[in-house]
This record gives C-alpha cells, structure tokens and sequence, in this order.
C-alpha cells in the first residue's frame, strides 16, 4: 500500500504551463496538477497566460515585452501562489521581469510585478521549500539519472529540491549522473544557432547517460528533455526522457502515458 500523504494547509495553485510545456509536453502540467491535487490543493488554470518573453529576451528583443509582462501579471496577480515546471521560465521572471517593468516606464506594472515575483515558484522547489513536501506518494520502478538542467542547477539552484523528490520515491533507483553539471547543449536559440556545438555537448552527455544504465534520464526543463530524448532515440538507446512531475504523479495505478516519437522544432542539431 502507498504511504499516507502528508496534506498541507489547502492552497489556491496557478499553473503557469509555459508555452513550450503547453504545445509540446502537454502532458508535464497534467502530472504536475495531479500532484498537487493529490496533496489536497487546488490547481486553477489562468487562460490568458501566453509566452514568458525568454526566447525574445534571449534572442535580444527586449524592449518590445512590456505587453507579456502586463499580460502575466493579469493573469496572475490575484494568484495565492503560481507554480511553473520550467525553471528556465521562472529564471526569466524572477531574473528579469523587475527590471523590464521599470525600464518599460509604466510605475504600476512595475510595482505589479514585485508584488507578484516572489509568488512565483518551480515545482520542485515548490513542493519542498513552500509546502515542505518530499514524499508525493509516487511509485516509478525504474533505474533512473537526474539531469541538473543550468537554469535549475545556476540560477535557481533547486537540484537539491529534485534530488530529495527523487529519493522519496517509492520503487526508484537513482543513479548519479557523471559529469552532471555539465550542459546538455540545448540551450534554447543556442542549438539553432550554434548546431555543431551543441551537437557536441549532447553527444557527451549522451555518453554520460548511457554510463549510468539508466531506464530513464529525468530534468525540470523539458526543452532540455527533449534535446536530450532526440539524441538517446537516434541512437536506440532505449532510454527515456521524462520530466520530473510525470516520475511524482506517477503512482501503481496511474503510471506515466507511454510518450509519442520524439519531436524536434526545425532547425535544431540531429547529430
């Protein structure tokens, strides 16, 4: 029988997807909602929620996201908490908004958005440092080795919230990734742009991967996930790429969805 599940005081959760999540990996903020509402939360879901603004930030659009900024903090500034699986997402906020909102000369919007930044979390940091949650009740029997994404390793610095998710789970064997703090390659507009080096990079921690005999390599990006699961499936490596949430929601009744065939945005290095 699964463990009793520790419930903590009932929260009104915002689920902010992210627009990669959303189009590619509908299936991550599926898992996350039913960990919440598992440990007896509610999850609401703001429609008018679109893109955080990172690819433009990084691709050096700048000055034209005052309107994503408004747009967010409409839809989440009546939030108790707004909780994204994508630490990528939450650096750009936490990282960048504040100072966007003032440059942007609009004094409200920026007021708007320091009230609402220190409400936004990552999902694993979420759980452990906001409800004090390590044991979701999750069952995943399978060899398994975390990926320390860099958004979630350097800026957010969250690996140790992961790894202690991980721990808790009932049936998994959790194996230390060599070279783990080393960068998978995708780096969002990085792959586009610099294909060859990134191939490389990927390469490397493909090796890596395969070293620790894992079933399934697991992160908190997605975007990582999948530059990750195109190398593993083009190799055959039988290897999955799983996100975090998807290993806590899943339990012995409700196992992870088996995923679809890879998918790759265009232009990005096939090795």
């Amino acid at each position: 029988m699964p463990p009793d599940i520790i419930k903590t005081n009932k929260m009104r959760v915002s689920l902010f997807i992210a627009c990669f999540n959303d189009t590619l990996f509908p299936s991550t903020g599926k898992a996350v909602v039913n960990v919440l509402e598992r440990l007896g939360h509610e999850v609401d879901f703001p429609m008018e929620q679109t893109c955080c603004g990172q690819m433009h930030f990084n691709s050096g659009y700048q000055e034209g996201l005052a309107p994503l900024l408004r747009r967010f903090v409409n839809g989440f500034d009546s939030a108790e908490a707004v909780v994204c699986p994508s630490s990528s997402c939450v650096n750009m906020i936490r990282a960048h908004y504040p100072k966007l909102a003032r440059e942007s000369g609009d004094a409200s919007l920026a007021a708007a958005i320091e009230a609402l930044v220190p409400r936004v979390f990552e999902f694993a940091e979420f759980l452990v440092r906001r409800l004090g949650v390590t044991d979701c009740g999750a069952y995943y029997p399978h060899r398994v080795t975390y990926h320390p994404t860099c958004s979630s390793l350097r800026a957010l610095k969250v690996t140790e919230d992961a790894m202690a998710l991980l721990k808790a789970v009932r049936g998994l064997d959790l194996v230390e990734l060599p070279e783990a703090t080393e960068c998978c390659g995708f780096g969002g507009t990085f792959a586009v742009k610099n294909s060859d080096v990134s191939s490389a990079m990927l390469a490397d921690k493909i090796a890596c991967i395969q070293r620790t005999e894992s079933e399934a390599v697991t992160a908190l990006d997605n975007s990582c996930l999948m530059h990750m699961e195109g190398g593993l499936h083009r190799l055959r490596t039988g290897v999955r790429a799983i996100h975090l949430a998807e290993i806590l929601a899943s339990t012995e009744d409700q196992p992870p969805q088996a995923k679809a065939e890879p998918m790759h945005p265009a232009g990005v290095s096939h090795g």
